[in-house]
């Protein structure tokens, strides 16, 4: 093979981002991958044969070598170690200057350095990339791109306005047959006139893309009064202190006391009387009357209430030593907060994993009340959260147990983001089974399973990382960055930036040569010499000119054919 691409890694974004560079880009392709032959690995066999994969348990010369290094147009680095990914970029680069090298990286602040560090590279984050699009459907809220100065999202039906200038960008939308939609259809590429008279018809079957009118997002809810959030805190502070057992002794302890109290002080006595009586009591100080002689205010009840008063300063006491020393442990060993019983309209992240980190973190930035759910305390996004003060339920126990400790009953959404398609799934229908009403967003791979549970839940919404995120590893490789993405179900639409250089096939070419049905659109053009985008798509037959910057929307096919016209 020769101009060919080469991709690092055994994971899930190595197996989409194979597949997005041999069945939309028509490019070859090779892969090393690790020598556990887990199922991705097995279909990077399938995708690209068995002579395109190479096995080896680290990147080795050799290994990169007889990928064909030497003669390949690009790598991609896509394992989930960032230490391995920058040592083997660095050996790349060593063997083959000037090669085009893309990184997946976690720590994005890193990423930046080595960028500069290594000739020719690129440095992307597939959960960063594909993070706010679980936000948005976790709230509910479109997700959006921003391209040209304009924020663009997706609207359907009632929601397409024609003053936010929309475009036809999907027709035949259907929730039951998602695989049937045509994305980019003919009538738009036609004809701006008959796309305007079928986005009147505000008909759910035809998607459009138009302006973002961020004026109704509603990210909080309602609050709380005040009287109501500082009963919170108190129950909240008394359970941070003590543990159940604790806790049911000396709420008894308590109540006995006050039941007692305030029987000593209906007996006539003045209420500092009854107090300073009651306090001796508590701490065994109390004088007992003597023996023969009647009490002088209060009688036999007044005696049986000052014995339960004793009694429960007795229990209350070492209780209360318990909490303060049960307290300072707790505070050693645990390592984030827990939920708060006043959490109401919040989001539970299930898995703090890469993708889990950068979802929670997002909510936090946006102000959502957001729970992490983690089994393994260990994992690399407790320290992250940690550090934002989001509380935490960590700890092998069943999934059900750690969503009522998230207080799923009262959580607006549920976004399950772990590594497993069905421990996701599973976490799904335990929080749908406690809270009926809540938002369910699911991580899945299998495409299969995707459509199944679109067809069978409601309410719910189902996302890739690796299907998100390998449109912009592969752009990265082709040398074009992608704007962003957005999808129709799990139709997927790129948003990116094409500038007609003097030797582009593109110059003297007409505007509409780019509109072209179910490949590419032209959103917007920025005339050469200009500071500003026309979005109105009135001179679609207008010759460009070098310098001229254009919006273009496309497929994952559209967009395999776009660095051919760029030249």
């Amino acid at each position: 093979m020769s101009d060919h691409f080469i991709v690092v890694g055994g994971n899930a974004l190595a197996h989409r981002l194979a597949i997005e560079l041999t069945e939309q880009y028509d490019a070859q392709a090779a892969a090393i991958v690790p020598a556990e032959e887990t199922p991705h690995v097995v279909q990077l066999g399938k995708v690209l044969g068995a002579d395109g994969v190479i096995v080896d348990g680290a990147v080795t010369e050799e290994s990169l070598r007889r990928a064909g290094i030497d003669r390949a147009r690009a790598i991609a680095f896509v394992d989930g170690d960032d230490r391995a990914n920058i040592h083997a970029a660095m050996r790349a680069a060593a063997l083959r200057p000037g090669i085009s090298i893309v990184i997946r990286m976690f720590n994005q602040r890193l990423g930046r350095h080595i960028a500069q560090l290594v000739a020719n590279c690129t440095v992307l984050s597939a959960s960063a990339t594909a993070a706010p699009a679980f936000v948005n459907a976790a709230l509910q809220r479109p997700h959006s791109v921003t391209a040209g100065g304009r924020t663009l999202w997706i609207a359907r039906g009632t929601q397409i306005d024609m003053r936010q200038t929309p475009f036809l960008i999907a027709a035949d939308v259907d929730r039951d047959r998602p695989a049937d939609i045509d994305m980019l259809p003919e009538v738009a590429a036609r004809s701006r006139t008959q796309e305007w008279m079928l986005l009147q018809e505000r008909s759910t079957e035809h998607a459009a893309l138009q302006f973002l009118d961020v004026s109704h997002t509603d990210l909080v809810g309602n609050q709380a009064s005040t009287t109501t959030r500082m009963w919170w805190r108190a129950v909240d502070a008394l359970r941070f202190f003590t543990s159940a057992k604790l806790r049911t002794v000396l709420i008894a302890a308590v109540v006995t006391l006050l039941v007692a109290f305030s029987g000593i002080w209906l007996l006539a006595r003045p209420f500092g009387w009854a107090l300073y009586e009651s306090l001796l009591d508590v701490a065994g100080s109390a004088v007992p009357d003597v023996y023969g002689q009647p009490s002088a205010v209060g009688g036999d009840w007044q005696r049986i209430f000052q014995v339960a008063i004793t009694l429960s300063g007795v229990v209350l006491m070492p209780v209360v030593t318990a909490v303060f020393v049960e307290g300072t442990a707790a505070r050693r060993g645990v390592r984030t907060r827990q939920p708060g019983t006043g959490l109401r309209g919040h989001v539970v992240v299930v898995g703090l994993g890469n993708a889990g980190t950068r979802v929670t973190t997002l909510f936090h930035d946006l102000g959502v009340p957001v729970v992490g759910v983690e089994r393994d305390p260990e994992a690399r996004g407790i320290a992250a959260v940690h550090g934002l003060d989001v509380p935490v339920v960590t700890g092998d126990r069943p999934i059900d147990d750690a969503l009522r400790r998230a207080q799923i009953a009262r959580a607006r959404a549920v976004v399950a983001v772990t590594g497993d398609d069905v421990a996701n799934l599973e976490a799904a229908l335990e929080s749908r089974a406690i809270n009926p009403d809540v938002r369910v967003v699911v991580r899945l791979f299998d495409d299969d399973f995707a459509s199944h549970v679109y067809t069978e839940f409601g309410n719910t919404a189902s996302r890739s990382v690796s299907y998100l995120a390998a449109p912009a590893f592969a752009a990265a490789m082709m040398g074009r960055e992608v704007l962003g993405t957005l999808s129709v179900l799990r139709k997927v639409l790129l948003i990116a930036e094409v500038a007609v250089e003097p030797d582009s096939a593109l110059a003297g070419a007409a505007q509409r040569a780019l509109d072209r049905p179910g490949l590419t659109r032209v959103l917007a053009v920025r005339r050469a010499g200009s500071t500003e985008f026309d979005w109105s798509g009135a001179d679609r037959g207008r010759a460009l000119v070098a310098g001229d910057l254009l919006i273009v929307a496309a497929t994952r096919a559209g967009f395999g054919g776009l660095p051919g016209l760029v030249g």
